[in-house]
């Protein structure tokens, strides 16, 4: 059992919620698009948002900015947080167009709203799981893509209600977080999303 709990950690890494949530979109839209286009945008956010913050990792670690990539104590969370922000950036202007691919767009803006919430929370000492706060993103991301398109998602849906209570489960079990910060993180999550939904939806 501790072993299940403790692989959502892994498998719903905060690094790997932007891919997670492309590779979605692109498995469900309806649209059609390029092969060769979307293989490009999953390469550039595979390099933008997992291999960069891998090596900017190693890069603190080394000196001594960070100790774990789990980022335990909330004072870790303050660089990798504000290039998280500036990597999510880089995408919006780089990668996505709001009139060409609003759903992708507009979900990578939830992601920086959420990620500088977490950064301003940071600022004021009080920690978020950011574990909670990437699935949390993912189901509600979901939720607007099965409303938009006009296609049934339930099961995919009801898939990441469980991931997210898999995911806090997993959080309380390892005791990186209390009850309030896996709340706080699920909030930060799904409200910007949520809020969003008026742009694209």
């Amino acid at each position: 059992m501790k072993i299940f709990l403790k692989a959502a950690s892994y498998i719903f890494h905060p690094l790997l919620m932007p891919l997670l949530g492309t590779i979605l979109y692109f498995s469900v839209t309806p649209r059609y698009l390029e092969p060769e286009l979307m293989r490009a945008n999953l390469f550039a956010i595979t390099i933008i948002t997992v291999f960069i913050p891998i090596v900017v990792f190693f890069l603190l670690k080394n000196t001594g900015v960070v100790e774990t990539i789990y980022l335990k104590d909330v004072k870790e969370r303050k660089f990798p947080l504000m290039i998280k922000c500036i990597l999510l950036l880089l995408i919006l202007k780089m990668i996505f167009d709001p009139y060409e691919d609003p759903e992708l767009y507009y979900f990578f803006v939830g992601l920086l709203f959420s990620a500088f919430s977490a950064l301003v929370m940071v600022l004021f000492k009080l920690k978020v799981s950011l574990h909670q706060m990437g699935v949390a993103g993912i189901l509600i991301f979901l939720v607007g893509l099965s409303a938009h398109f006009k296609i049934n998602l339930l099961v995919t849906i009801s898939f990441f209600l469980f991931v997210n209570g898999w995911v806090a489960s997993s959080r309380l079990n390892s005791d990186a977080h209390t009850y309030p910060e896996l709340g706080a993180g699920l909030l930060l999550g799904a409200i910007p999303q949520l809020i969003l939904f008026n742009l694209w939806l």
